[in-house]
């Protein structure tokens, strides 16, 4: 957890789906902090399909640098089998800028991502989008042992 004037945040685990609450700037000291607390915490996601729900509280905007460590941590993230980010953005008076910063992001890594005004619809659409991933896998799956 980083907790400074550069922001904070706290990370943990719930099943599948790696939680994400932070709070405050976003630059290039508080990003390479996050990305090195996300590589320890993925290692243990590794094997099954899971997503990232992350919820955003006030002004969040990362700084260009911030935002280039972020997409490098995504990456990470996909290459340990994160398949989907849900994102909610609260009391942000800048909630729009942070969405645009978001898509380049999540755009340029190619991942299913969306933005949710509340947590409860983001858990329900993210639970749902890695379910229906893992169906499809396990139906892929039977069909090449059928084959």
């Amino acid at each position: 957890m980083q907790d400074s004037a550069h922001g904070r945040y706290v990370i943990e685990q719930q099943n599948n789906i790696l939680l994400v609450d932070a709070q405050g700037p976003f630059n290039e000291v508080t990003a390479a902090k996050y990305h090195q607390d996300i590589k320890q915490l993925t290692e243990k996601m590794s094997g099954e399909p899971w997503g990232s729900l992350i919820t955003f509280r006030g002004n969040s905007v990362f700084t260009p640098e911030a935002e280039q460590q972020l997409k490098e941590t995504t990456e990470y993230r996909q290459k340990k089998g994160m398949i989907a980010i849900a994102v909610v953005i609260l009391n942000s008076a800048y909630a729009d800028m942070q969405q645009m910063q978001l898509q380049r992001i999540y755009h340029d890594c190619q991942i299913e991502f969306h933005v949710f005004s509340d947590s409860d619809s983001a858990t329900d659409w993210l639970n749902g989008y890695i379910e229906q991933t893992n169906l499809i896998k396990n139906k892929q799956h039977k069909s090449s042992l059928v084959n």
